[in-house]
């Protein structure tokens, strides 16, 4: 496959680029810090990637989306796999006092996202095929007061993304909602961690799986997905009572 990977340089893309390279896999890197782009390209090739190419952009830089999508295919050949990673974790009580803290995080796990989703979903459209993996998340489920700023955004990436998929459908293209539970990442070290945290690997795992699958939506691990409906079932009354 051509894969387009953005936010390339997180911990559950490379895991999920270094599996497809084994494959032989063609890559084109997009991240915020080129010279850890670079790093992955060349740690891609090692692994057995045909080819792996990168460019340096900020998600939150709506602009430069487009070019990057048109260099993106131009360099590969045309695109048949894009993976959508990037993402922030901010301190939910700074978002709670900050109006511009919560209005940055918004832009770069959710409005940055379905921007981009909808540019590959129209070039995906325009060929009849293609594969969209977008890394959303099990905060998405439901607002809870210890994370929902960043959960409020994964829920406006899951929703869009449902209806993305429903319209493309007929078009010949898959597009996949990932939704993982905690994961130990950087991102996470200073979070306590718990039963029900997993690791980049067995995540990455799962999304090449469903990759494989052409699936619509996927928990990884899969036992957040029984998780998570129970979570969801609970009526408001008493859920506003819960500390989680």
């Amino acid at each position: 496959m051509k894969v387009l990977v953005i936010g390339a340089t997180s911990t559950i893309a490379k895991a999920v680029a270094r599996l497809l390279a084994q494959r032989g896999d063609c890559f084109y890197l997009v991240a915020r810090n080129g010279a850890r782009a670079q790093a992955v390209a060349d740690d891609l090739v090692v692994r057995g990637a045909d080819g792996a190419y990168f460019e340096q952009m900020d998600a939150n830089d709506i602009a430069a989306h487009e070019p990057m999508l048109k260099r993106a295919a131009e360099t590969l050949g045309g695109i048949d796999t894009v993976i959508i990673a990037h993402g922030s974790l901010g301190d939910q009580h700074v978002c709670e006092q900050c109006v511009q803290a919560m209005m940055n995080e918004i832009a770069t796990n959710g409005l940055s996202v379905v921007a981009l989703a909808t540019l590959v979903g129209s070039y995906m459209a325009e060929r009849g095929s293609g594969t969209l993996v977008v890394l959303s998340s099990v905060a998405g489920d439901r607002g809870r007061q210890s994370n929902y700023v960043y959960g409020s955004a994964k829920a406006l990436v899951t929703t869009f993304l449902s209806g993305l998929r429903q319209r493309l459908h007929r078009r010949g293209v898959c597009v996949i909602t990932v939704k993982p539970g905690p994961v130990d990442t950087p991102m996470t070290a200073g979070m306590e961690k718990g039963l029900l945290w997993s690791d980049p690997p067995r995540v990455a795992a799962g999304i090449v799986r469903a990759i494989d699958r052409r699936a619509g939506v996927v928990y990884v691990p899969g036992y957040w997905r029984p998780i998570m409906a129970v979570i969801r079932s609970i009526p408001e009354r008493a859920f506003q009572r819960l500390a989680l």
